[in-house]
């Protein structure tokens, strides 16, 4: 499943995130989505995300 679909993702739903400090090196943090922040239905960079941890980013991968 894509990061970039907002119907894909739900809350708390394990997922790897960039932040927008990492975006250049694409270093990817994981975690369990809180909160939806984007509002569109696709984002080609990524839906952005709240994790429980509070680290906001947008993600690329969805852990199975």
């Amino acid at each position: 499943m894509s990061g970039t679909r907002r119907d894909n993702l739900k809350q708390g739903m394990r997922v790897r995130v960039v932040q927008k400090q990492d975006q250049r090196s694409g270093k990817l943090t994981e975690g369990v989505v809180q909160r939806i922040l984007t509002k569109s239905g696709t984002h080609p960079h990524g839906i952005k995300v709240m994790l429980e941890s509070g680290i906001v980013g947008r993600v690329k991968e969805i852990v199975k």
